[in-house]
């Protein structure tokens, strides 16, 4: 049996459980530092990322790509109500270097795109994680977030990439 302090609501204790940190044998962690692995950003090797809130994944490209991209002048984003298998080709951006595929991290349905990067694709530029996220979905399957990698595996990855 788990105990969760009286602090917690019914709701924050589906939450951590839904985070796959408590489990009969090992109890309940920091309640900060899970809540960190629930909403770190989890990457692929074609650098995209998705931060999970709940069944909802915020979709973006890393510093690394819209670096290796240059200034993106163009960002194609898949519609509203759009179904995403992972690894499906979902949208493109282009820059002055060149243009680039968007690939889904993750499986779900579109639930929002980003306008504001429609109209100013810049904000891939100046700010790829807060303000130049690309698309939400709703994660149809919640297993695949185990394929990809944490922030210190990515990090580790772009090292071994030739023109990093």
């Amino acid at each position: 049996m788990v105990v969760v302090p009286r602090a917690f609501s019914s709701l924050s204790r589906r939450f951590l459980q839904n985070c796959q940190i408590l489990n009969k044998k090992s109890g309940l962690r920091s309640v900060h530092t899970t809540l960190r692995l629930c909403t770190e950003r989890l990457f692929t090797e074609k650098h995209e990322w998705v931060q999970v809130d709940g069944k909802i994944g915020t979709v973006g490209i890393s510093h690394y790509a819209q670096e290796a991209l240059g200034d993106v002048v163009y960002a194609q984003l898949p519609e509203v109500g759009t179904e995403i298998q992972q690894k499906d080709e979902c949208g493109a951006l282009e820059s002055v270097k060149a243009a680039s595929e968007i690939y889904s991290p993750v499986s779900g349905k579109v639930v929002e795109k980003n306008v504001a990067v429609e109209e100013s694709p810049s904000l891939i530029n100046t700010s790829c994680y807060e303000k130049g996220w690309l698309f939400k979905l709703e994660l149809s399957n919640e297993s695949e977030l185990q394929e990809l990698m944490n922030e210190t595996k990515y990090k580790e990855y772009l090292k071994t990439q030739e023109d990093h």
